[in-house]
C-alpha cells in the first residue's frame, strides 16, 4: 500500500443498533462489541456474528462503506516473568469487534479507536501475520482481495466483505496471534531451582533459566541483565532425567570438559515442554536454528548468546532491518555460515549482510530487489547464492569477486539477457535462468562461459538462437529450453550436448550433435524433420511424441545404444525393421499414428514393454510373442484386430507377458484359446470387442489374473471357473448380456466388482462376503429384486451402487423429456477416489438441469464438499442476478469461500454446467453456461462433431495463465508446478497459494439447438487418454447414458489411464419433439374431464418432488359407490354457496413445458391446511369402533383427519377463469369420472376451499407383490394405491418464489397419511351421498363481495 494521509473516515454515524452495544471512537469510527464462540480455535465465525439491519442501511448508501472484523489473541500467549508459576500464563480472548469504517480508513485510526498498538493481518489461516503500516487502509485491503479474486460488481464486493466465513481466507488481529509451541521454539525461560555439576556438593538455588537457540543460559533472578551468566551449549550433549527428584532435568554440553546444570520443575506440563525442546537441540549435528514461519521482525535478544550457531533460517518472516534484534545485527553471529532471509518481503537488500564474511550460503529469494549493492563482492566464502523470485534486472560487476560461488539463482526475474558477469565466475557451472524475459538466445555469450555446464532457460520468451561463429561448443552438456516459442533450433554446435529438453515450443526443425548426445526430449511440438549428425551412438532415450513427423528418423534406427523410443501421437505410416529388431530397445511406444502392419521379427529381441494403440492394425506379426519373451506389457488397443498370434510353438509357454489391453478391437471367441499361453497374465482388457462366450477350461488357466475387463461385449455368464483366479480384485463386465451373477464372491482378494447394464435377475451369495470387497455396482440391472436378507450382507460394503426406484410425481415428463444423465467414476490403481460429481435433472423449480464434475487430485475431502454444496450456492445466485456470467462466476467464488478451512491447504477443478430456458434467444428453447477452473472440461457433441466449452487452467496448456503467475514472481518447479504442488492456475481452494492460484472461472454460454445430441464432462484423466472427436464418436449411438459413461472410463482405463477417472454424458433431447405441452401431444385431460386421444411415447419413470422445486403435495381421493356421510370440519366455511359435485368440476389451466412457458403473473403461496372429515357410520351400518376399517378407507375411528402441505395457484378472477363448453361434444364417460380427483387451494383470507378437478389416465395396476412395490404406496391399513392417484400433484404456480434452504436441507416428503383413499367399488356411494348432503342445505343469499368475485368454492374439504 501507497502512503496515504489519514483523512476523516466518512459519515460514520450510523444508527443505533439495537442488539448491540455500540461505542463511538475517535475519528469517527463505530465499534460493535460482540462475545463470539468459535466453531474452533481458527475455524469461521457463526451467524451470530453479524450485525443488524440497521447497520447494512447504513452501508448500503455508499458502496465505499464497509466493516472490518478485529480479532481478538487467537491462542495463547505464553509470557515471561519474574515467577516460576507466570511463565506459563496466557491470556485468551475470544472477543469480536465489528468496526464500521471506509475505505479511507487508515489502520492508524482503527488502532486510536480501539486502544490497541497496531493491526495485524493474516491471511488463509497462515501462521504468519504481518503488522499493518499506519498509513495502510484494511478495508480497501478486503476490496482489493476481493477483487482479485474476481469479484467485479462493487456492491456485491461491499456485501461479500461484510460475511464473516471471509475469514478463513483474510483476518485483522488487534494483537500478535502466536500458539504456544511456536513460542516454545523460540524462547523458554522461567525461575526454576538450579544445581550445578554432577555430584550434590552444590546447593539448590533460585535461578532464571533461559532455552534460546542452541544455548541454556542461567543466571541470578536480580541482576539477570547485568550480572553473571552461565551459558551451556547443547548441541551435541546430552538431557536426562535426575531419577531422585520429580521433574527434574540434567543438562549437560558436549566435549571431555563437559558442564552439567540440574533444573528441577514444579508441574508436569513444564518438565515436558522443556525437555521437548532441549532434545530437539541436543539431538542436532551442527548448530542450526530454525525460526522460520514466525512472523518474526527481529530475532530474540538471548540468541546472540548463541555464539555457536552456523545456520540460521529466518525463512517467511517478517524481518525489520533498523531493530535491536534486526537484519543489521546479524553480524555478531560470528560463525553464521548459512542464511535463510527468503520471503521476508524485504523490499531492499540489507548492506550490513555483506559484512558477515563467513557467510558459505545465503538464500535471499522472493523479497522484492530491484538491483544488489555492490557491497555483495565482500562474501567472498559465499558458494551459493540463490536470488530467485525478485525484480533484477542486472547484476553488478562486484559479483565477479565471488570466486568460490558454484550455484547461481536468478530464476523468475526481469533479465532480458544473460548478465555478463557470469563470465567472471569461473566455479559456476549452472545458468539457472528459467523464468525470466529472454527473447534472444546468444550462443556466443555461452561459449566465452568455458566453466558453464547446465543451462536452464525455460519459460521465457525465446524465440531466436543467434550462432556468432562455427566454433564448437563442447562445455555445455545439458540444455533445458522448454516452454519457449522457438520455431527453429539449431545446437549442431554444441559438441558435447549429452540432455536436451525443448518441449512445448513450437518448432518445426531441429538440428543437434550426435557427438555425445544421450536423451533428447522434443515432445508437443510441430516437427517434421530431426537431424542429428553424426549418429548418436550413446543415445539411450528418444521422446518425440506429439509430432507431426511422417518416418521414424535413419539415425535413430542405426543408433546402437538406445532403449526407450516414444514416437507416439504422430502421422507415421510403418514402422522400420531396425527399430523393431534391436537389440537394445526395451520400451517402444507407437500409439497415435497410421501404422497398418508391423514387420515381422525373425530374430530374439529383448523389447518389455509395447504401445501400438490407435493405429490401423489387422493383425500382429506371427512371431511377436515367440520372439520378444521378454514383453510384459502390450497395448494394441483400438485397433482393427481380429485375432491373435499364437504365444508359443511347443507345449511350455515361456511367455513372460503380463499387462495385455485388447480393448475396442474386433476380437472374437477364437482368441480366447490364444491367451492360454500366458499363464503369468495379471491384467487382462478384452472390453468393446465381439465376445460372446468365454471358454471356461480357459479361463481357468490363468490363475494369475489380477484384473479382469470384459465389458461391452455380448456375454451372458462369466465363467464358473473365474473362482479358481484367486488373486483377482477388480472384475469389470458391464454392458453385457449377464444373467446368472458370477461366482466372484467367494473370491479372497476381490475388491471391485462392475456388472452395471446386463440383464441380471437375482443374485446368489455365500453365507460371508470376503472382508476385501469395496465396491460392488449393480446398476443398470432393470430386472434385479434384492431381498433384504441381500441388502443386510451388502451393508458392510464401502460403495454399493444399486438402482433407486423412481417415485411418480406431476409434470415429470418435464425434465426428463428433454435430458438424462449417466455417471461413471473409477478409482483406477489408486486406493481412494478423488472425483466427485453434481447430477440434477430437475432443478430451479422443474426448468432447468445441473451438471458438475470435481477433481480433487490427491484429496477427497474438497470434491465431496463443493458436490454437496455448489448446486445451493448457484440457486442463490440465480435469484440474484440473471446475467449468465455474473451468477456462474459468483458461484464459483462464493463457492471457494465456503470452502472454509478445508480450502485453505486444499483444491480442487470444479466444472459446472447449468441448463436453463432461454430468455435472450427467441429462437432456441434452452441454453447451457458452462464455466469452470482446473482441468476438468466439458465437450458438447453438435451435429455429431466435439464443441469444446471449457479451458484448461494449467501451466502446460495455457501460455497466458503461465505469463500471469509468472509476473506475480511464483516459483515453479521443474515439474511445471506452482510452488512445487500444482500444475493448476486456477483452483477451488488452495487459498494459501494466491495470487498465484485465482478461483475465477472460465465461462461459456451456448443455445441448444436441436442438432445437440449430447454433453461429456470429464477429469483431467479421461481427457488425456480420449480426444473429443473420440469420446463423441465412442457414445453417440449407446442408447444408456449410464453405459455411455462407463464405456468411456473403460476407454480411458484401457488407454493407459491408471489414476481416478470420471465421465458424465447427458443426453439432450432438445427440439419440439420433446414439448411437453398440452397443444403438443401430451395426454391431459379435457376441461370437464374428458380424455385426451394423443400420448407420447415412452413417457419417461417419473420422480420424487421436492420442497425446492415449487412442487406441492396433494390430497386427491377416489369417488366410490359406498355411503359415506361427510360433514364439514372446523377449517371449512359455511358462507358460500356449495354446488353440486359434476357442477363444480372448474376448468383445468393450460399446461405448458419450459419450450413455450406460460406468461410470468400472478402470485404463488404456499399455505399449510389442515382438514377434519367425519363418518357417523362404516359401511356396513355399524359403528366405526366395532369393525374393523373398510378397505382402502384411513380412518382413527369415527374421524378421518388429514394434514396436508399444499402449493397454491395464483388467484384467478372470473375474467382469466376459462369457461365450460356450453355444448359438451363428448360426454363424461363413467371411466373418466372415476379418475376424478381434486387438489385444494386455500386462500390466506378466508378458511375456504376451492376445488380443481383434474382428470388423470390411469394406468393398470400389477397385482404381483413387486409391481405393487414398485408403482403403489403401502398405506397404513395395508392397501396399495396406485401412485399415479395417490401422488398426482395440483397445478404448479408457473412463477414461484424460491425458497431459501439450509446446505443439506432435506426436501419435504409425502406421508401416507396425508392421502383420502375411496375404493373403486365405493365411488358411486360417495358421490350420492356428497350430492345429497349439498342439496339438503339452503343456500344462502350472495352477498356484495360474492356478486364482485363470483369464484366458485366449496364448504368442504375435499
Amino acid at each position: 500500500m501507497g502512503e496515504v494521509e489519514p483523512g476523516p473516515a466518512g459519515p460514520l454515524e450510523p444508527p443505533e443498533p439495537p442488539e448491540a452495544a455500540a461505542t463511538r471512537r475517535p475519528g469517527g469510527i463505530r465499534v460493535l462489541k460482540r462475545n463470539m464462540k468459535h466453531n474452533a480455535s481458527r475455524n469461521c465465525l457463526n451467524r451470530r456474528s453479524r450485525f443488524g439491519s440497521r447497520e447494512r442501511d447504513w452501508l448500503r448508501e455508499d458502496v465505499k462503506r464497509g466493516c472490518v472484523y478485529l480479532y481478538g489473541a487467537d491462542t495463547t500467549t505464553a509470557t515471561t516473568t519474574t515467577t516460576s508459576s507466570s511463565s506459563s500464563a496466557s491470556s485468551t480472548s475470544s472477543d469480536l469487534h465489528l468496526v464500521l469504517c471506509t475505505v479511507e480508513t487508515s489502520a492508524s485510526e482503527i488502532c486510536a479507536g480501539e486502544g490497541r498498538e497496531s493491526l495485524y493481518l493474516q491471511l488463509h489461516g497462515d501462521l504468519v501475520s504481518r503488522r499493518l503500516e499506519p498509513t495502510e487502509r484494511p478495508l480497501q485491503i478486503v476490496y482489493d482481495y476481493l477483487s482479485r479474486l474476481g469479484f467485479e460488481d462493487p456492491v456485491r464486493i461491499q456485501e461479500e466483505a461484510t460475511n464473516p466465513d471471509l475469514s478463513c481466507m483474510i483476518r485483522f488481529y488487534g494483537e500478535k496471534p502466536c500458539q504456544m509451541d511456536h513460542l516454545d521454539r523460540i524462547l523458554l525461560s522461567g525461575i526454576y531451582n538450579v544445581r550445578k555439576g554432577k555430584t550434590q556438593l552444590h546447593k539448590w538455588a533460585e535461578r532464571l533459566v533461559v532455552l534460546c537457540g542452541t544455548c541454556l543460559i542461567v543466571s541470578s533472578v536480580k541482576d539477570c541483565q547485568t550480572g553473571k551468566m552461565h551459558i551451556l551449549p547443547l548441541v551435541g550433549g546430552k538431557i536426562e532425567e535426575v531419577k531422585r527428584r520429580q521433574h527434574s532435568l540434567a543438562f549437560s554440553s558436549a566435549g571431555a570438559q563437559a558442564q552439567t546444570y540440574h533444573v528441577s520443575f514444579e508441574t508436569l506440563a513444564e518438565y515436558q515442554r522443556w525437555q521437548r525442546q532441549a532434545s530437539k537441540v541436543v539431538s542436532q549435528r551442527i548448530s542450526t536454528v530454525d525460526l522460520s514461519c514466525y512472523s518474526l521482525e527481529e530475532v530474540p535478544e538471548h540468541l546472540f548468546y548463541s555464539q555457536d550457531i552456523t545456520y540460521l533460517n529466518l525463512r517467511h518472516n517478517f524481518m525489520q532491518l533498523e531493530r535491536p534484534g534486526g537484519l543489521d545485527t546479524l553480524y555478531k553471529f560470528s560463525q553464521l555460515k548459512g542464511l535463510n532471509l527468503s520471503h521476508n518481503k524485504l523490499g531492499v537488500f540489507p548492506v550490513l549482510l555483506c559484512e558477515i564474511s563467513t557467510l558459505t550460503e545465503l538464500n535471499l529469494s522472493c523479497n522484492g530487489f530491484h538491483d544488489l549493492p555492490s557491497q555483495i563482492g565482500n562474501l567472498l566464502n559465499l558458494q551459493t547464492l540463490c536470488l530467485d523470485g525478485n525484480l533484477l534486472t542486472t547484476l553488478p560487476d562486484e559479483l565477479g569477486n565471488l570466486q568460490q560461488l558454484s550455484s547461481l539463482g536468478i530464476s523468475f526475474n526481469n533479465f532480458s539477457q544473460i548478465p555478463e558477469v557470469l563470465e567472471k565466475l569461473t566455479m559456476l557451472d549452472k545458468v539457472v535462468m528459467a523464468g525470466n524475459c529472454l527473447e534472444v538466445l546468444n550462443l556466443g555469450v555461452l561459449t566465452r562461459m568455458s566453466h558453464v555446464k547446465h543451462v536452464d532457460l525455460r519459460m521465457n520468451q525465446l524465440k531466436t538462437v543467434i550462432i556468432e561463429n562455427l566454433e564448437g561448443n563442447k562445455h555445455i552438456t545439458h540444455m533445458d529450453l522448454r516452454d519457449n516459442q522457438l520455431t527453429d533450433l539449431d545446437l549442431s554446435s554444441l559438441c558435447g550436448l549429452e540432455q536436451l529438453h525443448c518441449e512445448r515450443n513450437q518448432l518445426r526443425e531441429l538440428a543437434l550433435s550426435g557427438f555425445s548426445l544421450r536423451t533428447l526430449y522434443a515432445n508437443w511440438n510441430r516437427l517434421t524433420a530431426v537431424n542429428v549428425y553424426p549418429v548418436p551412438s550413446l543415445l539411450t532415450s528418444l521422446e518425440l511424441s506429439r509430432n507431426l513427423l511422417e518416418c521414424v528418423p535413419d539415425w535413430a534406427c542405426e543408433a546402437k545404444k538406445l532403449e526407450i523410443l516414444d514416437m507416439s501421437y504422430n502421422l507415421l505410416t510403418e514402422v522400420p525393421v531396425r527399430i523393431l529388431s534391436s537389440l537394445t530397445l526395451r520400451k517402444l511406444m507407437l500409439g497415435h499414428n497410421h501404422i497398418h502392419v508391423l514387420p515381422v521379427l525373425v530374430e530374439h529381441i529383448p523389447l518389455e514393454v509395447l504401445d501400438i494403440q490407435h493405429n490401423t492394425l489387422s493383425r500382429l506379426p506371427d512371431t511377436l510373442f515367440s520372439k520378444a519373451l521378454n514383453l510384459r506389457y502390450l497395448n494394441a488397443s483400438a485397433n482393427n484386430l481380429e485375432s491373435l498370434p499364437s504365444a508359443c510353438a511347443g507345449e511350455e509357454s515361456l511367455s513372460a507377458l503380463q499387462l495385455l489391453y485388447l480393448t475396442n478391437n474386433l476380437l472374437t471367441d477364437q482368441c480366447i484359446p490364444v491367451l492360454v499361453g500366458h499363464p503369468h497374465l495379471r491384467i487382462l482388457h478384452l472390453a468393446n470387442n465381439q465376445l460372446q462366450t468365454f471358454p471356461a477350461s480357459k479361463l481357468n488357466k490363468l490363475e494369475q489374473l489380477e484384473e479382469l475387463n470384459l465389458s461391452g461385449n455380448k456375454l451372458k455368464a462369466i465363467p464358473t471357473t473365474i473362482a479358481n483366479c484367486k488373486r483377482l480384485h477388480t472384475l469389470v463386465a458391464h454392458a453385457n448380456n449377464i444373467s446368472i451373477f458370477p461366482e466372484i464372491l467367494q473370491l479372497p482378494q476381490i475388491q471391485f466388482v462392475d456388472l452395471s447394464c446386463n440383464d441380471l435377475t437375482e443374485i446368489l451369495i455365500p453365507e460371508a462376503l470376503p472382508a476385501t470387497l469395496q465396491d460392488l455396482d449393480l446398476t443398470g440391472n432393470t430386472n434385479l429384486v434384492l431381498e433384504h436378507k441381500t441388502l443386510d450382507m451388502f451393508s458392510h460394503i464401502t460403495t454399493l451402487k444399486i438402482d433407486q426406484k423412481p417415485l411418480p410425481t406431476t409434470d415429470s415428463t418435464l425434465t426428463s423429456t428433454f435430458w438424462s444423465h449417466g455417471l461413471a467414476e473409477m478409482a483406477g490403481q489408486r486406493n481412494k477416489l478423488c472425483v466427485s460429481a453434481l447430477a440434477m435433472d430437475n432443478f430451479a423449480e422443474g426448468v432447468g438441469a445441473v451438471y458438475g464434475m470435481f477433481d480433487g487430485d490427491r484429496n477427497e475431502e474438497l470434491p465431496r464438499l463443493l458436490q454437496c454444496t455448489m448446486a445451493d450456492v448457484l440457486l442463490e445466485e440465480v435469484q440474484h442476478s440473471t446475467n449468465d456470467t455474473v451468477f456462474m462466476a459468483n458461484t464459483f467464488l462464493v463457492s471457494h469461500r465456503k470452502l472454509g478451512m478445508a480450502g485453505q491447504k486444499l483444491g480442487s477443478s470444479a466444472l459446472l454446467c447449468y441448463i436453463r430456458p432461454d430468455t435472450a434467444d427467441p429462437t432456441s428453447s434452452f441454453s447451457l453456461t458452462v464455466a469452470n477452473v482446473g482441468t476438468c472440461q466439458a465437450v458438447l457433441c453438435r451435429g455429431g462433431k466435439p464443441v469444446p466449452l471449457s479451458k484448461v487452467f494449467s501451466l502446460e496448456h495455457d501460455p497466458e495463465e503461465a505469463q500471469r503467475v509468472k509476473g506475480q514472481k511464483a516459483i515453479i518447479t521443474e515439474d511445471n508446478k506452482v510452488n512445487g504442488v500444482t500444475c493448476c492456475t486456477r483452483m477451488l481452494g488452495c487459498t494459501y497459494l494466491y495470487p498465484w492460484i485465482l478461483p475465477k472461472p472460465h465461462i461459456s454460454s451456448t443455445p441448444l439447438t436441436i442438432q445437440d445430441e449430447l454433453l461429456i464432462l470429464g477429469n483431467k484423466t479421461l481427457w488425456e487418454h480420449l480426444s473429443y472427436l473420440e469420446a463423441v464418436n465412442a457414445v453417440r449411438h449407446v442408447q444408456d447414458p449410464l453405459a455411455a459413461a462407463k464405456k468411456l472410463c473403460t476407454l480411458a482405463q484401457s488407454y493407459g489411464c491408471q489414476d481416478n477417472v470420471g465421465a458424465m454424458v447427458v443426453y439432450l433431447n432438445i427440439g419440439e419433439e420433446g414439448c411437453t405441452c398440452e397443444m403438443n401431444g401430451l395426454t391431459l385431460p379435457g376441461p370437464v374431464g374428458f380424455a385426451s386421444t394423443s400420448t407420447i411415447k415412452d413417457a419417461p419413470k417419473p420422480t420424487t418432488p421436492s420442497s425446492s422445486s415449487g412442487i406441492a403435495s396433494e390430497f386427491s381421493s377416489e369417488m366410490s359407490t359406498s355411503e359415506v356421510s361427510s360433514e364439514v370440519g372446523s377449517t371449512a366455511s359455511d358462507e358460500h354457496n356449495t354446488v353440486g359435485l359434476e357442477a363444480s368440476l372448474l376448468p383445468r389451466p393450460e399446461r405448458r413445458c419450459s419450450l413455450h412457458p406460460t406468461p410470468t403473473s400472478g402470485v404463488f403461496q404456499r399455505q399449510p391446511s389442515c382438514a377434519t372429515f367425519s363418518s357417523n357410520q362404516s359401511d356396513n351400518g355399524l359403528d366405526s369402533d366395532d369393525d374393523q376399517p373398510v378397505e382402502g378407507v384411513i380412518s382413527n375411528g369415527s374421524r378421518v383427519e388429514v394434514e396436508v402441505d399444499i402449493h397454491c395457484c395464483r388467484g384467478r378472477g372470473p375474467e382469466s377463469s376459462p369457461t365450460l363448453p356450453k355444448n359438451s361434444s363428448t360426454p363424461c364417460s363413467e371411466e373418466h369420472a372415476r379418475g376424478l380427483f381434486f387438489g385444494i387451494r386455500r386462500q390466506n383470507s378466508v378458511n375456504s376451499g376451492i376445488l380443481l378437478p383434474v382428470n388423470k389416465d390411469k394406468m393398470e395396476l400389477q397385482k404381483s407383490p413387486s409391481t405393487s412395490c414398485l408403482y403403489g404406496k403401502k398405506l397404513s391399513n395395508g392397501s396399495i394405491v396406485p401412485l399415479e392417484d395417490s401422488l398426482n400433484l395440483i397445478e404448479v404456480a408457473t412463477e414461484a418464489p424460491k425458497r431459501k434452504t439450509g446446505y443439506f436441507a432435506a426436501p419435504t416428503q409425502l406421508e401416507p397419511e396425508d392421502q383420502f383413499v375411496v375404493p373403486r367399488d365405493l365411488e358411486e356411494e360417495v358421490k350420492e351421498q356428497m350430492k345429497q348432503h349439498q342439496e339438503s342445505r339452503p343456500e344462502p343469499e350472495p352477498s356484495e363481495e360474492d356478486r364482485t368475485e363470483p369464484l366458485e368454492e366449496f364448504d368442504t374439504a375435499l
